[in-house]
């Protein structure tokens, strides 16, 4: 017993110093590669191989991050009650915005996968690669993917999407709130959606509806999409 809380409050101070560590940095340059997504990550790494933790180790002693991940996710559905008239006056959009979306980033995965002639297997590991981290994760694995590689490509995608997606939106001079909400939702998902919160709580709401909507699509399309194109 003495070793597992040992291990456990090792694991949460490991976590604890690099969040911290990477939320300061993130603050000092607002630079959207440096989010705390990716910058804690590092931090991680680099302190697991110098206390020479294993990856197991530290994945059984930080239990208590997966539990505070569901209470995150689920207290999104705060805003979106306050603001369901507005989810419900929008829904065609919101629907036919974010469901183009996500299917056109499947379709052109497997278009460029076979293009380049990867394999099936990175292929499936590419495809839910557009949607919120534990969906992806659920997905890959239905579909035979390699779940580490998509959540690689997840936080690559992601990063990528916050920070090119607001430069596009001001060079097409994009001002509905509405639509920026679905756009960096849809493409950057989470963390998509937590910058919206940023410009306001509209585009926040429109974030997280989109990203729960892109989950949807994945979830119940895809894999029937799949069997018949595969």
């Amino acid at each position: 017993m003495g070793i597992i809380i040992s291990n456990i409050l090792l694991c949460t101070g490991i976590t604890v110093i690099s969040y911290a560590a990477g939320n300061k940095v993130f603050k000092a340059y607002k630079k959207p590669w440096l989010n705390p997504l990716y910058t804690v990550t590092v931090f991680i790494m680099c302190l697991l191989t110098l206390s020479h933790v294993q990856v197991a180790q530290y994945s059984s002693g930080t239990g208590l991050f997966s539990l505070l991940l569901g209470t995150a996710t689920v207290s999104l559905a705060v805003p979106l009650y306050k603001h369901v008239r507005i989810i419900k006056k929008n829904f065609l959009i919101i629907f036919w915005a974010v469901m183009p979306g996500t299917l056109t980033g499947v379709i052109s995965i497997i278009l460029l996968t076979k293009f380049l002639h990867m394999n099936k297997e990175i292929m499936l590991s590419l495809i839910p690669k557009s949607v919120t981290a534990p969906i992806a994760l659920s997905v890959s694995q239905t579909l035979g993917g390699i779940p580490s590689l998509t959540i690689l490509f997840v936080c690559i995608s992601a990063i990528f999407s916050l920070m090119i997606g607001p430069f596009l939106l001001n060079v097409t001079r994009i001002r509905s709130r509405i639509a920026k909400g679905l756009a960096l939702g849809t493409s950057a998902q989470a963390i998509g959606a937590n910058r919206a919160f940023e410009w306001g709580e509209i585009e926040g709401v429109m974030g997280s509806i989109a990203m729960i909507t892109s989950a949807l699509v994945m979830s119940v399309m895809i894999p029937l999409f799949l069997q018949l194109y595969l």
